[in-house]
């Protein structure tokens, strides 16, 4: 009987898994070590063990209500960080001088903007272009490019010894002359 085994490599990262487990460790640590005081404390100061237990668990919903809320903080914090560095990066750029974007440019780090009723971000995901829209004759408005409507002057000289051998061959040099002006077209 042939072997239908088939071997199967998983590769994931577990670095968000560590990362909670290490969480959950540091709060089952700061758990044990404030049940062990309590206990402590109750035997050696006479403490009531009702009034230490009630201490233990407001430390522990203090501890818990803090690492809720750190994430939020961290990201608030950031976000704050990130608007005040992008205008402040953006008003003192080039020893001081605002950067001018009116005949187009590149933004390759995050950046704040005023728009609108408040502010916007660009560059966050990557470099971003910044290309000056216009007026189209029919009134629309985009981005144009230059020298992409303008016609093209294609001259083809053909010398054959007579006309009967230029009929024959009029099929090849069209071809040619189509093959020719789509690679003009295309850059090549």
């Amino acid at each position: 009987m042939a072997d239908d085994s088939v071997d199967v490599g998983v590769n994931v990262d577990t670095k968000s898994l560590q990362d909670s487990l290490s969480g959950l460790q540091g709060v089952a640590d700061t758990f044990g070590k404030s049940m062990t005081k309590a206990f402590s404390q109750s035997v050696t100061e006479g403490k009531k063990l009702d009034d230490v237990v009630k201490s233990v668990g407001e430390r522990l919903s203090s501890k818990a209500l803090t690492s809720a809320l750190q994430p939020i903080s961290s990201g608030i914090s950031t976000a704050v960080t990130s608007i005040l560095g992008g205008i402040t990066g953006t008003a003192f750029a080039k020893g001081g001088v605002v950067s001018k974007f009116a005949s187009g440019g590149v933004v390759s780090s995050p950046t704040v903007f005023p728009m609108g009723s408040g502010v916007g971000l660009m560059g966050e995901a990557g470099s971003e272009a910044i290309m000056p829209l216009t007026r189209g004759s029919d009134g629309s408005l985009g981005v144009r490019t230059a020298g992409g409507g303008t016609g093209s002057n294609v001259t083809f000289n053909v010398t054959t010894r007579d006309a009967d051998s230029f009929r024959r061959s009029q099929t090849d040099l069209s071809a040619m002359l189509v093959r020719t002006m789509k690679r003009g077209q295309r850059g090549l």
